[in-house]
């Protein structure tokens, strides 16, 4: 049976910190341990939703470099939602799955050959649930790789993942980090922002939460840009890390800001499959 509300201990961090070659990193690891392990009592109950609205994402970080980086995958243009956009590997709980860590777990192996079961996959702890464009509520589960190598032998995925690529952690905090990346040339399709070099933003009303304004955020990657509910994600995850805010103003003036706030908006409404156009729309101009 699915326990949507399984509580997850977090490692010790001298555990971790032993691998990694920076202080920088060793800071952040640190960070995330003592804030998953202060907040490990679940801040909202998911135990009444029905099994078919909920999805677990993987947050894989590892060092490389010196500097903290997240696994991310472009979706296959093959797929009906999504198709062609950053993503996070992750997708919707299984019959089979016990948790959100299995469900995270076993989606990363479907979608790029990640092992499920590797000891050196550290599940640190989950953030409090998003909700998605289609109304799933999604939550994060946030790991830590201690042998990147691993990484050498993912394999995308066909018909599902287009390509398999990472991003800077700390460049979501701050886009200018990434100039450093071998970024998609400015005007393709990965970056059609013309006016912008490696972050755009643009504000959005939303009906379904009264008319309340939802801040898209975008980033220049390597690849497909991060931006919609991935962005979110890995801002608040980046946030944790190194213990300071975003570069940019995130939220735009009254914007509901976490899962509680959201959830009430929504539960107002009379037609409730009503698309959240806008809330965590990954459209290319939206």
């Amino acid at each position: 049976m699915f326990d949507a509300d399984a509580l997850i201990n977090p490692p010790a961090a001298s555990e971790l910190i032993a691998t990694l070659q920076s202080e920088s990193s060793k800071d952040c690891i640190k960070r995330l341990v003592a804030h998953f392990s202060e907040n490990r009592e679940l801040k909202y109950s998911l135990s009444s939703e029905p099994q078919r609205r909920l999805a677990a994402v993987l947050v894989l970080l590892y060092e490389h470099d010196g500097e903290l980086r997240v696994l991310l995958t472009t979706r296959s243009k093959e797929l009906r939602t999504h198709a062609g956009q950053t993503a996070l590997p992750g997708g919707k709980a299984d019959a089979e799955d016990i948790d959100f860590v299995h469900t995270a777990r076993r989606e990363a192996s479907e979608e790029v050959a990640l092992p499920q079961d590797s000891p050196h996959i550290h599940v640190l702890g989950r953030l409090d649930p998003a909700v998605s464009l289609h109304r799933l509520i999604v939550v994060p589960i946030i790991a830590f790789l201690s042998k990147p190598e691993l990484l050498k032998s993912l394999k995308a995925s066909e018909g599902e993942v287009a390509k398999i690529f990472s991003h800077p952690l700390e460049a979501i905090l701050d886009p200018s980090i990434s100039l450093k990346e071998p970024l998609s040339a400015i005007g393709s399709e990965d970056w059609p922002y013309e006016d912008t070099e490696v972050y755009n933003t643009s504000d959005h009303i939303v009906e379904a939460l009264g008319n309340s304004i939802y801040r898209m955020h975008r980033f220049r990657t390597s690849a497909s840009p991060v931006k919609g509910l991935t962005a979110d994600i890995l801002t608040k995850t980046a946030e944790i890390a190194y213990g300071k805010p975003t570069v940019y103003s995130r939220y735009a003036p009254n914007q509901p800001t976490d899962y509680g706030s959201i959830i009430n908006a929504l539960d107002s409404l009379q037609n409730k499959n009503t698309p959240l156009n806008g809330l965590t729309s990954n459209s290319a101009r939206s």
